[in-house]
């Protein structure tokens, strides 16, 4: 079901809702009057209310059906937020969740009939858009587009990558730590004798695209697609992706920004739950594995004006317009700081390492993966023309990702910033003095948020982010990183116990 935008949702003439902001683009209206009958149609018994916190987790709680009232969309919910990572202090803890009934869709994966909402987050008393919700700073990003003159609206396509697993272990204390990762796909385990070893597995970064039974997870994966599909997502493909023990992909519709954003939540948890039901573990974490590739989350985006691809230009270089280029100078100069937000874990910096077609140069190409923009050349039709941004991953929270390299690209078009050259060359094979003046991707997270504490400006225009959320982030990314430098690497013991 497509979100539809905020200020054209219908609601009870007496509803008392928080700010609507347009996205821009006119999209098929979902009333409270048709959520109330999808819930009867489907015979749901539960209605699941959801929203996410600040570093990007789906949170949710749960009321009975005879609870689905129009009210329920007027009045709120009540909830903690003092429990809610990034949100409130104790002292201020109450808050609002406000339905959206654009966004409610029948759980597939669920034994007990259940209807999913997602909920906008307000102050009581106020019943204002609360600042640190994502999903307003979201709202804001596309209301600004739409303020600018520069274009009605943006699309985005996120790539999705994850490994399946068949277990994951891990634990920590104070004089122990560890990980164990186990599939069946894994190479690893084709010496094992304790059952029949059927083998037919993929080497290391041998995974694109090989049949069953090489590929064992073909029915696993259209399983997910057909519980995305019957939430209301349009995917467009699957397949094994290039990590050999289970790295998979599903690649959905491209849509507005906070439409698909929503999106990559409701897929994060279909994906999930499908492979539990299945008995196996889904990772979205970048690099779960050493010596195989990372997973991303390629993000696909364009800007348009009533009907038209203002990315598109007949003569320009990959078929890209002024308004493109400038648009890549803007994320190009930003790029260290948007992946304070776009790649957010101590983990995404083991993926943004030389090799593994890992995306760590700060230039633009139509076709050389190592680039962080990559100008995709599969078509070249006026509808197709857009840039890729490769360097995010899926452990970022997309309302805070997209609205960061959207604000990017717009700083670029503002101040008509130029890139550096496109580069077509395989940078990994250019003279060092060559290499030397192409700029590269954070080498950790702490560089990375150096970088955005260091420049941050582009993110308030239009007031879209404000300081409490970027310092919020901050601390609390912060924090990460220090708790994992504190502790020792089973590595370190290899290299350091007989020093």
């Amino acid at each position: 079901m497509l979100a539809a935008p905020f200020d054209q949702v219908e609601v009870p003439p007496r509803m008392t809702t928080i700010e609507r902001i347009p996205s821009g683009v006119a999209e098929p209206t979902t009333t409270v009057a048709d959520v109330i009958s999808l819930a009867r149609e489907a015979g749901t018994l539960i209605v699941d209310l959801r929203f996410v916190d600040l570093p990007g987790q789906a949170q949710h709680f749960s009321i009975p059906i005879k609870e689905l009232s129009e009210n329920l969309f007027i009045d709120g919910i009540g909830f903690d937020g003092s429990s809610i990572r990034g949100f409130q202090h104790i002292h201020e803890s109450d808050m609002l969740l406000m339905p959206d009934p654009t966004t409610a869709y029948v759980d597939p994966t669920l034994g007990v009939p259940t209807l999913v909402i997602t909920c906008d987050v307000a102050e009581p008393g106020t019943r204002k858009p609360y600042s640190r919700d994502p999903r307003y700073v979201a709202r804001k990003a596309e209301r600004f587009l739409a303020e600018s003159g520069i274009a009605t609206t943006s699309f985005w396509g996120p790539e999705i990558e994850f490994y399946i697993f068949d277990s994951l272990r891990f634990g920590q204390a104070g004089h122990r730590g560890f990980y164990e990762i186990d599939s069946q796909e894994g190479i690893w385990n084709s010496d094992r004798n304790t059952t029949p070893n059927l083998a037919h597995r993929p080497r290391p970064k041998e995974g694109y695209f090989p049949v069953p039974p090489l590929d064992k997870f073909q029915d696993l994966r259209s399983q997910m697609v057909l519980n995305l599909q019957a939430a209301g997502i349009d995917v467009e493909v699957q397949h094994h992706e290039v990590g050999g023990p289970g790295q998979a992909e599903i690649d959905i519709r491209y849509g507005t920004l906070v439409n698909t954003a929503d999106k990559v939540l409701k897929y994060k948890y279909i994906v999930r739950q499908t492979a539990a039901e299945a008995g196996h573990v889904v990772t979205f974490m970048p690099k779960p594995l050493f010596g195989d590739n990372g997973s991303g989350m390629h993000t696909h985006q364009s800007l348009w004006r009533d009907g038209t691809n203002l990315f598109y230009d007949q003569e320009g270089y990959a078929l890209l317009s002024e308004t493109a280029r400038h648009y890549i100078g803007g994320l190009l100069r930003h790029a260290k700081a948007v992946l304070g937000f776009a790649a957010p874990t101590t983990n995404s910096y083991r993926r943004l390492v030389p090799g593994y077609e890992a995306p760590i140069n700060l230039v633009y190409s139509q076709r050389n993966r190592s680039a962080c923009i990559r100008i995709p050349t599969y078509f070249t039709t006026p509808e197709a023309r857009r840039l890729e941004f490769r360097s995010p991953d899926p452990t970022c929270n997309p309302y805070l990702s997209f609205s960061a390299q959207l604000l990017a690209g717009l700083d670029g078009i503002i101040n008509e910033i130029e890139p550096p050259a496109p580069v077509d060359k395989d940078i990994y094979e250019l003279p060092e003095e060559e290499k030397r003046g192409i700029a590269g991707t954070p080498g950790s997270l702490e560089e990375a948020l150096d970088a955005l504490e260091a420049d941050q400006e582009f993110l308030y225009r239009g007031d879209v982010f404000t300081p409490d959320v970027v310092e919020a982030h901050l601390a609390f990314r912060r924090a990460g990183a220090k708790e994992v430098a504190l502790r020792p690497h089973p590595y370190e013991f290899y290299l350091y116990s007989e020093a």
